[in-house]
């Protein structure tokens, strides 16, 4: 069934007629479901697909997820619950078609292949339930790509509710998530919901979520796993429907090794990983960072202000370069800016490849073994950086999805050799 289904797809693209919809079964006959999941994301990629499951397995679940499918049905499952699903993905893959002019309503905006994958993985995310994890700097605009997430999906109509936890007190940090009734605690006078309350059938937005005190870490897992929330003060837990999507500009992996987050908790907010690139990697989404931020003035940079801007290192990122712009249009009422209105600190900046300087040792190297190096560690951070999507990763080196399959079997070569 493997591949047939697989020929039916390769037949639609030939024929220029895709399907709207696909629906498979988790485990068939002659193979995985997941890989017709992964074909219909490289052919078809406006295609939703629907994954069926009887085997109850998490692991095979969160895996779909993370491949593209848009939701997974548990077994037995209804006409009627199949149709209406089948009618949902249908109406959100319409959405999604207007979905690059959403995203950059929201302010996520760029050319370079580092944005492409990011807004490609988040349109694919975006209609399913699936928890996402957004890593990047300051300033690089996290929250931005959560608003978008929120408003691509099925939760659209619903709240969004920010919570920053690193703004908290660590005392107030459970009453905040998940509310309490009157008389709880010294000073709760009268009963509050809490965030994921306020954020039914919505979506809760927890920024910095690193700084999550251990604690209460359990409670949080069991929330997000088991949709309920228990308040201060009551023994009864309640229902809640809140996806949740978080952020951080941390690495949630080293707090793991540190044991000063859980793992079972960054597995669980780690099911779809969006990473931000920040601004100093993507120097060709400058100019157009810049045009945005000075359309409503109606004002432009002149060529050379925009190279200085793009030499830049931005270590404020894209927050940093938006309050540049308001600051000059402040400043300069009136004209084009130019490179003499600049910052000495960004007028002055040195020419950047965006590469790391090298020097040459004075007994020589092997150029080859050295660039070669340098080729495997940025394969890798690729991969890492899409989760282990090829497509995304080969789109991020600028190279074509086939040269680096070929790649990565020299590197296992060389690896097992």
């Amino acid at each position: 069934m493997v591949a047939e289904a697989a020929a039916a797809i390769d037949q639609s693209v030939r024929d220029a007629l895709p399907f709207q919809a696909i629906v498979t079964d988790l485990q068939l006959p002659d193979g995985d479901g997941r890989a017709i999941v992964r074909l219909a994301r490289e052919r078809l990629p406006s295609c939703p697909v629907l994954m069926m499951t009887g085997s109850g397995s998490i692991s095979g679940s969160v895996e779909a997820i993370r491949l593209g499918a848009v939701t997974v049905l548990e077994k037995p499952v209804s006409l009627e619950t199949l149709a209406n699903e089948l009618r949902q993905a249908v109406d959100d893959r319409a959405e999604l078609e207007d979905g690059l002019d959403a995203a950059t309503n929201a302010g996520i905006i760029g050319r370079s292949a580092a944005i492409r994958g990011v807004l490609d993985a988040l349109f694919l995310a975006a209609p399913t339930d699936a928890t996402i994890l957004i890593e990047g700097e300051t300033g690089t605009g996290k929250e931005l790509v959560a608003k978008a997430v929120h408003r691509l999906s099925r939760r659209s109509r619903a709240p969004f509710i920010p919570v920053n936890c690193a703004a908290l007190p660590e005392t107030l940090v459970e009453s905040e998530l998940f509310g309490h009734l009157k008389g709880a605690f010294t000073g709760a006078d009268k009963s509050r919901e809490g965030r994921f309350q306020q954020a039914h059938r919505g979506t809760l937005f927890l920024d910095e979520i690193g700084e999550m005190p251990l604690p209460l870490q359990p409670k949080l897992l069991r929330a997000i796993q088991e949709g309920e929330v228990q308040p201060l003060g009551s023994t009864k837990a309640e229902k809640v429907d809140a996806r949740v999507v978080a952020a951080t500009n941390r690495k949630l992996e080293q707090q793991v090794a540190a044991r000063t987050f859980r793992a079972d908790l960054y597995y669980r907010l780690n099911v779809v990983p969006l990473h931000i690139p920040p601004l100093r990697e993507r120097p060709e989404d400058v100019a157009v960072l810049a045009a945005h931020f000075l359309k409503p003035a109606k004002r432009n940079l002149t060529p050379a202000a925009i190279a200085a801007l793009e030499r830049y290192a931005w270590p404020g990122n894209v927050r940093e370069m938006e309050n540049l712009i308001q600051r000059l249009l402040v400043l300069k009422p009136q004209g084009d800016l130019d490179l003499a209105d600049l910052p000495p600190a960004v007028r002055g900046a040195p020419a950047s490849s965006g590469a790391p300087a090298a020097a040459l040792p004075g007994q020589g190297v092997d150029l080859y073994a050295v660039l070669g190096d340098l080729e495997d560690r940025l394969i890798r951070e690729a991969l890492e950086r899409s989760g282990g999507n090829r497509n995304q990763a080969a789109q991020s080196l600028g190279i074509k999805r086939t040269t680096l399959v070929e790649k990565l079997r020299k590197m296992a070569r060389r690896e097992g050799s």
